[in-house]
C-alpha cells in the first residue's frame, strides 16, 4: 500500500478511482484519501509528510489541522508539568506537538476512524504519553481527570455540506455555552478559532480571555488564540501579533483598548522608506499602535506607513521608495511602457489589485513593487517602490 500510494502520489485522483478494478489488491478508495490528505500536509506539516507510516483519517482533516509552526508555537502556552486535554482531536497535530512539551496529553474524538489512525500513529512518532478516548468530549467531561490543567478545543467551522462557518456560536461545539463547564474542570482553556473572526466581538463572547494571539505564517494569517483563564485578571488583555517565517519570527504587542484610545497624527509627505505591516497586525487592527515603531500613517484608512530612517526590526515588509504618480485615467492608459511589470497591492484604493492591473496592462512579478493607495488629503497616488530584503 505505502509502495502504491508513493508511486501514485502525482495521479489524478479521479482517474485513479476510475481505474480502480487495474488493482485488485489494492484498496483504492483508502490509497486515494491517502494521497489527498498528503498533498495537504505537504507545506504545512513536512516531518509528517516525510513519514510514510502514518496514516490520514480523512482529507478534510489534513485541511483544517494546524501547521507544524503553530502547533509548536502552542507549546509556549503551557507548563511541562501540565496535563493537556484536547477535546478535539482530529489528525492530532496539536496533541502530538503537546505532548513534546508537557508531561501528559488526552486526547478525544468521537470518530473512531480517527482514533485508530491517531492511535497508530502516535506509536510510529515515538509519543507514548498520549491518552486516546473515543467518544464526544461533553460525554466525557463529568469522568475526566481531575488532574488536568488545560483544555484545547478547536472547534469544527464546517456545517452541512462542507459550507464554511466563521461565527463563533455557529462552530461545534458551541465554545460560549460549554465554557462555564471547562472552566469548572480546568483552570485554563486555549480555544483555536478561525482567522475570520472579529477580535473584539470573539473577546465579547469569551469572557474571561486573558491573551488573544494572532498567528500568521508566511504573511497568511493561520489562526487566533484565545487563552482563557477561570480567574480572569486582565480587564483589556494583550494581544500579541506573531509572524512565523521560515528563518525568522516577528511579533508586536498591544491591547485593543489601548490602541482605541491612541492618538496619532498623518504625515504630510511621503518619506524615504514605505512599510506594511504583517498579516498578524493588520488581522488585529494595530493600526495605530504600530506606530510606536517609529513610522507615521500616509492615511487614516491605508494602513501604509513611512519614514525617513530604515528601521530594521519593522515588523512587515520595508521597501525604498523610488518615485510617485498621481493616479488618473491618462496615468494608466501609459503607465505599462515605463513599468511592463510589477508586484501589485492596492489599500484604501476604489480599485482591486486585479482591476488596477486589467487598467495599467502590468504584469506580475519583476523587481518593483507597485502600491495603489489613499494618502494625506485623500490623494489618490501610485507608490513605486523596491523591497528591502528581510
Amino acid at each position: 500500500m505505502k509502495h502504491f500510494i508513493n508511486e501514485h502520489a502525482g495521479d489524478d485522483l479521479n482517474q485513479l478511482l476510475l481505474r480502480a478494478s487495474r488493482y485488485p489488491e489494492i484498496d483504492v478508495p483508502f490509497a486515494v484519501e491517502q494521497i489527498a490528505a498528503r498533498r495537504q500536509i505537504r507545506e504545512k506539516l513536512p516531518t509528517w509528510y516525510a513519514n510514510d507510516n502514518l496514516v490520514f483519517p480523512a482529507a478534510i482533516a489534513a485541511e483544517q489541522c494546524s501547521s507544524e509552526q503553530t502547533a509548536a508555537y502552542k507549546q509556549r502556552l503551557v507548563d511541562p508539568s501540565a496535563h493537556v486535554c484536547d477535546l478535539t482531536g482530529g489528525l492530532g497535530i496539536d496533541s502530538f506537538f503537546f505532548s513534546r512539551k508537557v508531561k501528559q496529553v488526552t486526547y478525544i474524538e468521537r470518530l473512531k476512524t480517527y482514533c485508530d489512525a491517531a492511535r497508530q500513529n502516535f506509536v510510529q512518532l515515538g509519543a507514548d504519553n498520549i491518552n486516546v478516548q473515543e467518544g464526544d468530549a461533553l460525554v466525557l467531561l463529568p469522568d475526566l481527570p481531575s488532574s488536568i490543567d488545560v483544555f484545547y478545543i478547536d472547534p469544527a467551522r464546517r456545517g452541512k455540506e462542507g459550507k464554511r462557518l466563521f461565527a463563533l456560536r455557529e462552530c461545534e461545539p458551541d465554545l460560549t455555552t460549554i465554557l462555564p463547564r471547562l472552566l469548572q474542570h480546568a483552570p485554563k482553556v486555549i480555544a483555536k478559532l478561525s482567522p475570520m473572526a472579529d477580535l473584539r466581538q470573539t473577546l465579547s463572547l469569551l469572557p474571561g480571555t486573558t491573551e488573544i494571539h494572532v498567528l500568521s505564517v508566511r504573511n497568511d494569517c493561520k489562526e487566533l488564540l484565545f487563552i482563557i483563564d477561570r480567574t480572569p485578571f486582565a480587564t483589556s488583555p494583550p494581544v500579541h501579533c506573531i509572524h512565523l517565517a521560515r528563518d525568522k519570527e516577528e511579533s508586536f504587542s498591544f491591547n485593543l483598548q489601548e490602541e482605541k484610545d491612541f492618538s496619532t497624527a498623518w504625515v504630510d509627505s511621503l518619506q524615504t522608506y514605505l512599510y506594511e505591516p504583517n498579516a498578524s497586525i493588520l488581522k488585529a487592527g494595530a493600526f495605530k499602535t504600530i506606530t510606536r515603531q517609529g513610522v507615521k500613517k500616509l492615511h487614516a484608512n491605508s494602513h501604509l506607513y513611512t519614514s525617513y530612517e530604515l528601521l530594521e526590526d519593522f515588523p512587515g515588509r520595508r521597501f525604498k521608495v523610488e518615485y510617485t504618480l498621481p493616479f488618473s485615467s491618462k496615468c494608466c492608459k501609459t503607465l505599462h511602457k515605463s513599468i511592463p511589470q510589477a508586484h501589485i497591492t492596492t489599500r484604501n484604493f476604489p480599485l482591486n489589485t486585479e482591476a488596477l492591473r486589467q487598467r495599467t496592462q502590468i504584469t506580475d512579478g519583476g523587481d518593483l513593487y507597485l502600491f495603489a493607495t489613499t494618502v494625506y488629503s485623500n490623494i489618490k497616488t501610485l507608490i513605486i517602490c523596491r523591497k528591502i530584503p528581510t
